[in-house]
């Protein structure tokens, strides 16, 4: 697998508090890793809790000796999770902290992925399909048929998250199977793409970049473009 990725505080933000991590070499067992990180809970609490997250994450993998991608994903998120709310219950200024996170792993033909909040992962071809599902109450809604898809992009609520990690002693995340399609990417992305940019604005620009680190760079900036109104991130896998 190969991959890039990039972290922007967009146009309206005065900090960044996104973080993202990518190998396409091992990490402990896994032969490959990317997340993408949204931290919340004021200026300093949401830059702490994405970087957090990530690097308990990434050093609980690399001391794991679990096989099983899933199982890894779990323990490591589970793990973060704990740490976070436990540093955040013993800081006034942290109280309130959390973030969302995506992760993903490649392995044998199969792309396993974990998520809590809002943060997406996409499979991205000739057609663009949200793998993950979003913990936020405007998901919530449309699930429950009180509102329709195409009016969750502007509802007022849809920043309300229902699950992330840290906010809650026990967190428990989500996980998707999907085979690997070699004619296919994979991206990984914090809302500030999704929110900014239509999924099918998304596809076009991944499948007219060949280059992945081009293809970063240029999601980044049609978010700006549309207003950059929250720090953007973005991990993109290929074969």
């Amino acid at each position: 697998m190969r991959s890039s990725g990039k972290t922007d505080t967009g146009s309206k933000r005065s900090n960044n508090q996104d973080s993202i991590y990518y190998s396409d070499k091992p990490v402990g067992p896994l032969p490959n890793l990317y997340i993408v990180a949204d931290g919340m809970g004021g200026h300093r609490a949401g830059d702490q809790a994405s970087k957090m997250a990530i690097d308990i994450a990434v050093d609980f993998i690399k001391k794991s000796t679990i096989e099983n991608p899933i199982a890894v994903l779990k323990r490591a998120m589970i793990f973060a999770n704990n740490e976070i709310y436990k540093t955040a219950s013993r800081d006034p200024d942290l109280r309130g902290m959390g973030t969302t996170m995506v992760a993903a792993v490649c392995q044998d033909e199969k792309l396993y992925v974990a998520n809590i909040g809002d943060s997406r992962l996409y499979s991205v071809g000739n057609e663009i399909k949200q793998i993950t599902m979003d913990h936020s109450l405007v998901e919530e809604l449309i699930r429950d048929g009180k509102l329709e898809r195409k009016k969750g992009r502007n509802h007022p609520e849809k920043n309300i998250i229902t699950k992330a990690m840290g906010s809650k002693e026990e967190v428990i995340p989500d996980f998707f199977e999907i085979d690997i399609n070699p004619e296919d990417k994979y991206l990984l992305c914090s809302d500030g793409l999704s929110n900014m940019v239509e999924d099918d604005e998304i596809r076009d620009i991944v499948i007219d970049n060949e280059d992945l680190r081009e293809t970063a760079q240029a999601l980044i900036d049609r978010a700006n473009y549309y207003g950059g109104a929250d720090n953007i991130s973005v991990v993109i896998i290929a074969s």
